[in-house]
């Protein structure tokens, strides 16, 4: 393993709602717990945006952003054991230390030190691996930082995951397919022929979608106010569709008059957020799997909790990423999760900027940025 920096070139965010801007840094060398990464190709997700605005809170530029992605294994520190250079991975943006209270209890994805690290952007030891030329540290994404050609994750950060999918397309695993199915798994349970509405259906919810159909819902209504998400959705199982506006509380209501089992706020609004609580069936339940701006607020009526409906929110997919992660990669190889069917644009790292432009404009579905085209078996699209 070098232990000499190397050049790469990164996607560079400045400052709080400035452009991001490709740029030539340094990358540190793994220590004996982190490992090195190509990056074959990464996702654009709403999470990248949101830090972009400035939703997730102050002073944590500048960064290179980018948390969903897949690569190969450069170099390995010492201690490092489940991976070594050649192995492809998928990146987890939460390392968990197996440690903490939430690991010990069985919630790695609500890992401590995790969720410091990545609010202070930094790896898991209170450091950064990026620097530019003249020596300014850079900060890292929620411990990932893949809009690069390269990059220094923690060892749990690095998840194996075999030669079965194309790495453009495992490349949306770690993030938003772990999120989606996950929450559909892992925090509501939805149980065989029970009924399910999914609130936005971008790239996170077209995944809830699938992940309702893997688990036989029998109602599967995507709400949405972009027709062509919401033929993806029904390519991905939705049993019926709506368009959005401003009579969709009364439209779902009159699709299911007792109220639904389940509903998924994929969006992260408090308007969406108290429409899927507002279409429950007594005892049913909302999990909130968008992230709302901080400083959002959402407001119930009390009365309604004589009902017994429960709303519960769902970060990562309130998953075991380590473990879950590889199996949902072989439920994408075997073709039970279409993830080529989600993807509406491919692009090479210097169009990243415009890839973030069309998630503020809310157009198309995921954008899959390709690093190195030979390791993910994709070229970008031309324009």
């Amino acid at each position: 393993m070098s232990a000499r920096a190397v050049e790469i070139r990164a996607a560079v965010l400045e400052d709080k709602g400035a452009p991001l801007r490709v740029e030539t840094l340094l990358l540190d060398p793994p220590r004996h717990d982190e490992v090195l990464v190509r990056v074959a190709a990464a996702g654009v997700c709403h999470s990248d945006l949101h830090l972009a605005q400035g939703h997730l809170g102050d002073g944590r530029w500048p960064v290179v952003l980018g948390h969903e992605g897949a690569g190969v294994v450069e170099a390995a520190g010492e201690s490092v054991t489940h991976v070594r250079p050649g192995d492809r991975v998928a990146f987890c943006f939460v390392p968990s230390c197996g440690e903490c209270r939430m690991c010990v209890a069985g919630r790695p994805h609500l890992c401590e030190p995790a969720a410091d690290r990545s609010l202070a952007g930094t790896l898991m030891d209170g450091t950064s691996r990026l620097r530019r030329p003249d020596g300014t540290p850079i900060k890292h994404f929620l411990t990932v930082s893949c809009f690069a050609e390269r990059c220094v994750v923690p060892a749990a950060g690095a998840v194996p995951i075999g030669d079965d999918l194309p790495l453009w397309q495992a490349a949306l695993v770690g993030c938003g397919v772990v999120t989606g199915v996950g929450a559909v798994r892992n925090a509501a349970r939805v149980a065989e022929g029970e009924s399910v509405c999914v609130i936005g259906c971008g790239g996170v919810g077209l995944q809830v979608v699938s992940g309702a159909r893997l688990a036989r819902a029998g109602r599967i209504v995507a709400v949405d106010r972009d027709p062509a998400k919401l033929a993806l959705a029904r390519a991905r199982g939705a049993t019926e569709v709506l368009e959005a506006g401003r009579d969709a509380r009364a439209a779902l209501r009159e699709r299911l008059p007792g109220g639904f089992d389940h509903a998924f706020e994929v969006i992260g609004r408090a308007d969406t957020m108290r429409l899927a609580w507002d279409v429950l069936r007594p005892a049913g339940q909302a999990t909130i799997v968008g992230i709302a701006p901080a400083g959002v607020e959402l407001s119930l009526r009390a009365l309604d909790l004589l009902s017994e409906k429960t709303l519960r929110g769902s970060y990562y997919g309130s998953a075991d990423v380590a473990a879950e992660l590889p199996a949902l990669v072989a439920l994408a190889a075997a073709g039970e999760i279409d993830l080529a069917g989600v993807v509406s644009h491919v692009v090479g790292l210097d169009e990243i900027e415009e890839a973030m432009g069309r998630l503020r404009r809310g157009e198309g579905a995921r954008t899959v940025v390709v690093m190195d085209s030979d390791l993910a078996g994709r070229e970008p699209q031309d324009g």
